[in-house]
């Protein structure tokens, strides 16, 4: 019994130390170059409807922005939501005043109406942006 007390303490006590260590390392970061409050970038557009387009045959959009904010900017991730959507971008650093892309490619494998979007995070005071494409694919008739 007393054995079982002790070995009973040991993995508590073990738990206890295993999960302080774990919320001590998981200490909030400062976030590097976060662009001020009231600043933004300038997106051109963040919808493209490409309307009729023909199966088979991929399109393309370029989105692009302008750096209207006072400090360099950079995209970190660019994500499409599924894998008929690829994508490209500015992968430099954008300076204030420059310009930057998002390019979308979809493959217009299969018929009918579509809707996908691309995820683009920078370091801007809004760090998420959604960019959309849609249309409608029809058969190379």
């Amino acid at each position: 019994m007393k054995t079982l007390k002790l070995s009973l303490m040991a993995v508590v006590g073990a738990f206890f130390m295993v999960t302080a260590g774990a919320t001590a390392q998981t200490a909030v970061k400062p976030a590097a170059a976060t662009v001020k409050a009231g600043e933004a970038i300038t997106w051109k557009d963040t919808t493209h409807d490409f309307a009729k387009i023909v199966k088979g045959t991929p399109v393309s959009h370029e989105f692009s922005f302008k750096n209207t904010t006072k400090q360099t900017i950079l995209i970190s991730n660019v994500k499409a939501s599924c894998g008929c959507t690829a994508t490209n971008y500015t992968k430099t650093p954008i300076k204030p005043g420059e310009t930057g892309t998002v390019t979308a490619t979809y493959n217009a494998a299969a018929p009918g109406a579509f809707t996908k979007t691309v995820t683009v995070t920078t370091n801007d005071v809004e760090p998420v942006k959604i960019l959309t494409i849609k249309g409608t694919v029809a058969d190379a008739s």
